[in-house]
């Protein structure tokens, strides 16, 4: 993915969680607010209703009795004297009626005594708070009356709206949690950069001198004193072989660090699927006369790919199976159509591969840990390789262990 669309996705989800937490916490402002009326809605009436039990059912106020002074204090006009455990009766039966839980303190008033009668806190918990001070400012137009004041309607509050604060505080962990998702991403984008701007740098300085060394060995086989010379046909025939060999895992690190940077060009044909296998078959059987493959294949399967990748994705099955094998090698290739498309299987007598081993063995630089392993030579590209290549075409690769031995690879070509 390119560091431009990566970053506009970056922004656009960063933006779009920081509207979500803030819709979020408009909307628990919102429901606060509401609650809020709500309560003083609730508290309204249930005084009211006092007011009215109080006075027998005979009240002569031109306004409401009941006056919100502040946002947890309230006082309620009485014309008459009354008893103070009548009043206390009636505030605990409505404010239970109309579900009003929270603690709250009363007091009654006779201003022409200009003091306090009567005061009380009363708590929705068995035992009331002994040190808890609540002040009543005295009201200065009315005679009788009482007060009342809600000290933990906030607290009250909050916790009927927890809901709400869960949502929020599990919206911010999901930012925190997103911010951080983003920092590692871009900190391994770019580890992987420069881990990719490592290789290519290497396999570079690494072409030169490799040219130098092939340009000089093929020079030298063509020398006389070589051609008369065993040992030195066979020296010389190492160096080839070896440079050849590192040659081609260069080219195999190229083309995979050019594929993590922009995707290798494909180049599809048409391809007929048993001279392509065969002949693939017959160069590796010249370099290795002791092995045995099978190609059992319709002449009438074709298929469109890459004729170059998809002739290294044969190369690097074939010649995987060949090293990994402890006796004579015996591969047999051949396919399966169904519905969806067409299998290609390869299966070998390999040593196999251990069964929590297989999910990682398609990954970069990754070798299965055995013996023989340790005696192969390379880098543990290859089957990275075959799948980035799968891949871009559109298909599917699967190893499974064989239930005797060895493995089976098997390539899965969809229908288009």
């Amino acid at each position: 993915m390119e560091i431009k669309k990566l970053n506009i996705i970056i922004t656009l989800g960063f933006v779009a969680i920081i509207g979500i937490l803030i819709a979020q916490l408009l909307w628990t402002r919102q429901a606060y607010n509401l609650e809020n009326k709500k309560f003083d809605q609730k508290v309204n009436i249930a005084l009211l209703e006092v007011v009215e039990k109080l006075s027998g059912g005979e009240t002569s106020f031109t306004e409401s009795p009941v006056q919100n002074i502040s946002n947890d204090y309230y006082v309620v006009n009485i014309n008459n004297e009354f008893h103070p455990e009548v009043l206390e009766y009636y505030l605990k039966t409505e404010f239970t009626r109309f579900q009003i839980n929270t603690d709250y303190v009363y007091a009654l008033y006779n201003c022409h005594s200009d003091k306090m009668i009567y005061g009380k806190y009363i708590s929705t918990h068995q035992e009331s708070p002994n040190n808890k001070v609540i002040k009543f400012p005295k009201h200065k137009n009315l005679v009788y009356y009482f007060s009342i004041r809600f000290p933990d309607k906030t607290t009250y509050l909050i916790s009927s709206l927890r809901f709400w604060y869960l949502l929020t505080f599990a919206l911010i962990i999901i930012l925190l949690v997103y911010v951080y998702s983003i920092y590692t991403i871009i900190q391994q984008k770019k580890f992987s950069e420069l881990q990719r701007d490592f290789i290519n740098n290497m396999t570079h300085e690494f072409k030169t001198p490799l040219s130098s060394i092939l340009l000089a060995s093929e020079a030298l086989t063509k020398q006389d004193i070589v051609k008369e010379n065993l040992k030195l046909q066979t020296y010389t025939t190492i160096i080839t072989d070896q440079s050849n060999k590192l040659n081609n895992h260069i080219e195999k690190i190229l083309n995979i660090a050019k594929n993590d940077a922009s995707g290798l060009s494909l180049k599809p044909q048409r391809i007929v699927l048993l001279p392509f296998l065969q002949e693939i078959v017959n160069t590796i059987k010249q370099k290795n006369e002791n092995i045995s493959i099978e190609v059992n294949i319709d002449s009438n399967i074709s298929i469109s790919a890459d004729e170059f990748h998809f002739t290294n994705i044969i190369y690097n099955i074939l010649d995987n199976s060949i090293k990994y094998c402890e006796s004579e090698p015996h591969i047999i290739i051949s396919s399966i159509k169904d519905a969806k498309g067409l299998y290609l299987k390869f299966k070998d007598n390999g040593i196999g591969i251990p069964s929590k081993n297989i999910p990682h063995i398609f990954d970069k630089f990754y070798r299965v840990n055995t013996k023989k392993s340790d005696e192969v030579n390379g880098f543990g590209l290859g089957l990275f390789y075959v799948k980035k290549i799968v891949q871009q075409h559109n298909w599917k690769i699967s190893v499974e262990n064989n239930s005797d031995k060895g493995i089976t690879t098997t390539l899965f070509l969809p229908f288009k």
